[in-house]
C-alpha cells in the first residue's frame, strides 16, 4: 500500500467555573508560544477524540480492524487521527488529550500517537456508541482533576482546514460549557446537504457569556432532512450543520445522563470507579457492565432532549470542515491527477487512463489499474478485494459490505 494511504505511523489546576443556568486538515507544526499561552488558559478543558467505525463506508480501503480515521486520506503525511490529536493537543495542550476507541484498535493508535500516556486511551470491549465513549471519558476525567472539569468530544474522522478559527471556536464552547451548558460547534452550511443532520439556532447568549460573544442558544436539533427541507433552512440563515462536536462541564453532563439514562449512568459510575481502583478492576468492571450498556448516539441520548430545556447552547464553526463519509468525500478533497478530473489516493504511477473521466481510483495492491471508456466510477483495488462502483453510489458501499457479512465473507470486512 502507497505512503500517501499509510503515513508514517511515528511521526509524531482547574479554572473556577461558573454556576450551571438551568469541538485544511492542515499539518499542525510544533506548538507556538501563543499556542502554548492558549492551551494554559484551558488547564481545565480536556478533549475526548472518540476513535470507532466499522470500516463499511471506505471498504474495501477501511476495514474493520483497520477504520479510516487510520490512514492518510489526503496524502499530507499524518492520518485522520493523528491531525485530529494535533489540533487538539494545540488548544488543550499536552496531556489534555484522550481517546476513547476499541480493544482492537489500541495498538495502532498507541503506535500512531506514542505521545499519549496509557492512562488517556479509554478502550471498549465492544462498541455501544457515543453515549457510553463521551461518557465514560468524562467520569473518568471527573474523578481524576475534579468534576467541575470541562470535557470536549471531537470525532477521529473529521477533516478541518483553519486551526485558528477551530480554536477560536473551542476557546468560545469551552467558556461556554463553563457556564453550565452543553456546548455544541455548529457549522456553516455551504450547501443544502441532506447528509447532516442540523441545529437551529437561538437567542444571543452573549450577555450571559461574555467570554463567548458568538455563542447562541440551540432551539432543537432536527434529522438529515429532504432536499426541499434542507434549502428551506439553508434560506433563513439559522441552520448549521450538527458536525457532532460537543464540550460540556462533566458534572453537568453526568447530572443529565442520570436523569435521562439512569441506568447507564450507573453501569459509567461503577467502570469509572474501577478505572481509580486500577489492576484488574477494570476488565472486571468491564466484564460486568459494558455489554449491558445501551447502544445510543450522543445526540439522541443527551443533546436533542436538553435542547428542549434550553440547556444547549452553540458556538458558529467559521472553519472548513468535512465528514469523510464515503469515496466521494475523499474525491473532493483530492487533487485531480488531469484535466479530466480523475482523483486518485495513491501512486499516481500505478494508474493509466485513455477517454476517462471523473473517475475516483485507489491503487492500494500495488498494481496498475488501466481505465479505458471509464467514466465517474470508484475503483478500490486491494490486495483480496476490488471495489468497482458508480460514484452517484458511494454512499451503497456499506450495502455491500453487508451483503458480504451475510455471504459469510467475514475475512474481507
Amino acid at each position: 500500500m502507497s505512503s500517501m494511504i499509510d503515513a508514517n505511523a511515528q511521526n509524531a489546576q482547574h479554572g473556577e467555573p461558573q454556576d450551571t443556568p438551568g469541538v485544511a486538515t492542515e499539518r499542525q507544526e510544533p506548538q507556538s508560544l501563543s499556542g502554548r499561552a492558549e492551551a494554559n488558559e484551558n488547564q481545565d478543558f480536556y478533549a475526548v477524540i472518540p476513535a470507532g467505525g466499522t470500516g463499511t463506508r471506505l471498504w474495501p480501503l477501511s476495514r474493520e480492524a483497520k477504520p479510516k480515521f487510520l490512514y492518510d486520506l489526503l496524502g499530507q503525511g499524518r492520518t485522520l487521527i493523528q491531525s485530529t490529536y494535533d489540533r487538539l493537543e494545540r488548544v488543550a495542550g499536552r496531556g489534555h488529550v484522550t481517546v476513547s476507541t476499541g480493544w482492537r484498535h489500541v495498538a495502532a493508535i498507541r503506535e500512531q500517537l506514542p505521545q499519549l500516556d496509557g492512562n488517556d486511551i479509554f478502550a471498549e470491549p465492544v462498541p455501544r456508541d457515543s453515549t457510553a465513549a463521551i461518557c465514560l471519558a468524562a467520569a473518568v476525567l471527573a474523578r481524576r482533576h475534579g468534576e467541575r472539569v470541562v470535557v470536549g468530544s471531537f470525532a477521529a474522522d473529521h477533516v478541518i482546514r483553519g486551526a485558528a478559527s477551530f480554536a477560536r471556536a473551542v476557546r468560545e464552547a469551552v467558556a461556554t460549557a463553563r457556564a453550565g451548558y452543553v456546548t455544541t460547534i455548529g457549522i456553516a452550511a455551504s450547501r443544502p446537504s441532506t447528509a447532516f443532520g442540523y441545529i437551529h439556532q437561538g437567542r444571543s447568549l452573549a450577555a450571559d457569556v461574555p467570554e463567548a460573544p458568538s455563542a447562541r442558544l440551540v432551539e432543537r436539533f432536527v434529522e438529515k432532512p429532504d432536499a426541499a427541507t434542507a434549502q428551506a433552512y439553508l434560506s433563513t440563515g439559522e441552520y448549521r450543520w450538527n458536525a457532532g462536536m460537543f464540550v460540556m462541564r462533566a458534572d453537568v453532563l453526568l447530572g443529565h445522563l442520570r436523569e435521562y439514562k439512569p441506568r447507564m449512568y450507573d453501569a459509567i459510575s461503577a467502570i469509572a470507579d474501577a478505572y481509580l481502583a486500577g489492576g484488574d478492576a477494570v476488565d472486571e468492571a468491564m466484564a460486568t457492565h459494558w455489554s449491558g450498556i445501551e447502544k445510543i448516539a450522543f445526540d439522541y441520548a443527551v443533546a436533542e432532549p436538553l435542547s428542549v430545556q434550553g440547556g444547549v447552547a452553540m458556538i458558529p464553526g467559521d472553519f472548513g470542515w468535512d465528514d469523510i463519509g464515503d469515496f466521494n468525500s475523499v474525491a473532493a478533497l483530492l487533487p485531480s491527477a488531469n484535466q479530466q478530473n480523475i482523483k486518485i489516493l495513491g501512486d499516481r504511477e500505478n494508474v493509466s487512463y485513455i477517454d476517462s473521466a471523473g473517475d475516483v481510483v485507489v491503487p492500494a495492491a500495488g498494481r496498475t489499474i488501466a481505465l479505458l471508456g471509464v467514466n465517474d466510477m470508484v475503483v478500490v483495488d486491494t490486495p483480496d478485494a476490488l471495489l468497482v462502483a458508480p460514484r452517484a453510489r458511494s454512499q451503497e458501499v456499506k450495502n455491500m459490505v453487508a451483503h458480504l457479512r451475510q455471504e459469510g465473507r467475514d475475512e474481507l470486512l
